[in-house]
């Protein structure tokens, strides 16, 4: 995404109103009750409209709604509703927001542990079994935490919105196919390093003006998920899609440590319930929204779905950019890469 690509992030917009919850508890852990006094918590993400994360956003309002009996309304702001992408952490952080979706390929610069999610052929192929290894890997859900709780957030959950795929202007099949191409990325050190590792040459290129630099050829390509490829557009200015599945677009669910830590216990208690709960939500909601756009795509763009063969080219170099991660992004010595990669072993073993 392009991470907003997700990494996703989105397009510009207005806020949109939601609420909240207060029902019945969510499957494995201590269902919320009490009394709920009135209050408003602002809830900003990385896209708009209906995308992922907005929908995510907006039926977490929802339950919030619910489960305090109409006392705790969250308000939803897409992409663009209180400033960019890059403003999204500093808020977070300073409290002005209390949650917030959140792609490692734009807080990357501030959390530099979060940009092993920009690692290419990681995580296995199957985005399911990818959202599985997110839900239960130690080294993401506490190992990871710790570095975002360093800074003042918190992610209370991990999440897949879909398999990466190229776009572009011409065929992507081979590392030989990126030879000085215009790649945009979202501008983390690794991401460029990954694509300069095919051949690229990778631009940070604002989001905001990707879909003009995309028509005009100041930029040939990028990545994101199915929904967010179709959903900008970014199909009706390229003339290839690759099913490449190299990387999925991860998010996390976030907020302001000290609000959260703040909260009374039936508070809390509500809001991880929720959290939970969703989890398996968000899996069905981008599978059905990647779904039903990939038909979208298929009807003006040519789709290259990369063989096991071709997958592995791109494998063979993309491997080494786990020791420049090692060496120079992690500030733990790569300690929290060499347990994923072992979790990931035994969980694809089984």
């Amino acid at each position: 995404m392009l991470a907003l690509g997700l990494v996703l992030a989105a397009c510009g917009g207005d806020s949109s109103e939601e609420e909240e919850t207060t029902d019945e508890g969510s499957e494995g852990g201590e269902e919320a009750s009490g009394d709920f006094e009135e209050q408003e918590w602002l809830f900003i993400t990385e896209e708009t409209g209906e995308q992922v994360q907005m929908a995510y956003a907006d039926e977490f309002a929802k339950i919030i709604d619910e489960k305090s009996g109409g006392n705790i309304t969250v308000t939803t702001y897409e992409y663009g509703g209180l400033g960019t992408e890059k403003d999204q952490i500093v808020q977070l952080q300073e409290g002005t927001v209390q949650l917030a979706v959140t792609s490692p390929g734009f807080i990357g610069n501030t959390i530099k542990e979060s940009q092993i999610f920009g690692l290419h052929f990681l995580f296995p192929d199957s985005v399911e079994k990818t959202h599985e290894i997110l839900t239960e890997s130690e080294a993401i859900n506490e190992d990871l935490v710790k570095q975002y709780e360093a800074i003042g957030v918190k992610p209370l959950s991990f999440w897949t919105e879909g398999a990466m795929q190229w776009t572009s202007n011409k065929p992507l099949e081979s590392p030989a196919d990126f030879e000085n191409f215009k790649m945009r990325t979202q501008g983390s050190d690794l991401q460029n390093e990954s694509y300069q590792a095919y051949g690229a040459n990778p631009d940070g290129y604002s989001w905001g003006e990707l879909y003009t630099a995309l028509e005009n050829g100041t930029m040939e390509g990028q990545e994101n998920p199915i929904f967010f490829i179709a959903d900008a557009s970014f199909h009706e200015v390229q003339d290839y899609m690759t099913l490449s599945n190299h990387n999925n677009y991860v998010a996390s669910t976030t907020v302001n440590q000290e609000w959260y830590e703040g909260l009374t216990e039936d508070e809390r208690a509500l809001v991880d319930e929720t959290v939970d709960e969703l989890q398996s939500w968000v899996f069905e909601e981008q599978k059905r929204q990647n779904d039903e756009y990939l038909s979208v795509i298929e009807e003006t763009t040519e789709i290259i779905e990369l063989t096991e063969e071709q997958r592995a080219e791109f494998e063979k170099l993309a491997t080494p950019i786990r020791d420049y991660y090692r060496e120079n992004i992690s500030t733990v010595d790569g300690a929290i890469l060499d347990k994923l990669e072992q979790e990931i072993e035994e969980m694809t073993a089984e």
